[in-house]
């Protein structure tokens, strides 16, 4: 199999993969907070309306993630990142920082992070693992306006820079990987078409058939931490061959 020169690899990992380290997905089916659907609590529109009862979602979600592990999946890219450094470009859709935890650096978080809060009035950015926060809804130190999660809400765009940077890591790899991903989330899926586009091999790891599995050269019905030792080895080795 043709590969580009210089043998990168782009990982875009979904909601499957945490969902194997026990996060719900609050989205599809059963995708229900409190009996309402995520889109009443995962808007501007939402926030606006009612900031503390979107922060008493996202303080579920923290909960949530701050008792999770990262499963097998994770390890087995974080140790791929340290066999291929910078040749690995690892994105996620998921904002529950599980693949830092697992150990991989440089993570492009499309969606953002649980664990970063920005400012609504002045904009400042930090990071906050406590759990559970000590007021909710919590306040800028700097200038006492309303604290947001630092993530993508619908109807938002992605950040810039990160979107950039995962277009052009596609643009540029010899192998994208799609993991636990339902491949219908915009722009995120088009990443792999970009990659395709461009001639690059496309692999998927998924228990389900997505909207990309006739474009995949290769695809695993398993759940990702089932797969991930075998896809890594045959990308470890796809990657070598010269």
């Amino acid at each position: 199999m043709a590969v580009h020169e210089g043998r990168r690899l782009v990982v875009l990992t979904g909601a499957g993969i945490s969902a194997e380290s026990g996060l719900g997905t609050f989205r599809g089916t059963g995708g229900l907070w409190e009996n309402e659907p995520v889109q009443a609590v995962a808007t501007p529109q939402a926030f606006a309306k009612d900031p503390l009862k979107v922060w008493r979602f996202y303080e579920a979600r923290r909960h949530q993630a701050a008792r999770a592990e990262p499963n097998a999946a994770h390890r087995a890219l974080a140790e791929l990142g340290r066999c291929l450094g910078p040749r690995l470009t690892l994105i996620t859709q998921n904002v529950d920082g599980l693949h830092q935890a697992a150990g991989s650096q440089q993570v492009l978080e499309l969606h953002g992070s649980l664990w970063r809060l920005r400012c609504t009035d002045c904009g400042g950015e930090a990071e906050d693992r406590t759990v559970p926060l000590p007021v909710l809804p919590p306040r800028c130190g700097l200038c006492g306006a309303l604290l947001r999660p630092c993530v993508v809400w619908f109807g938002e765009f992605l950040p810039e820079k990160v979107l950039a940077k995962a277009v052009e890591a596609a643009r540029d790899c010899a192998l994208f990987l799609v993991v636990g991903t339902s491949a219908v989330v915009e722009p995120a899926a088009s990443l792999a078409r970009v990659a395709e586009s461009r001639g690059a091999a496309l692999w998927e790891v998924n228990p389900e058939t997505t909207p990309l599995s006739q474009l995949c050269q290769r695809s695993w019905r398993l759940p990702a931490g089932e797969a991930m030792d075998e896809v890594v080895e045959e990308a470890s080795r796809l990657l070598e061959d010269p």
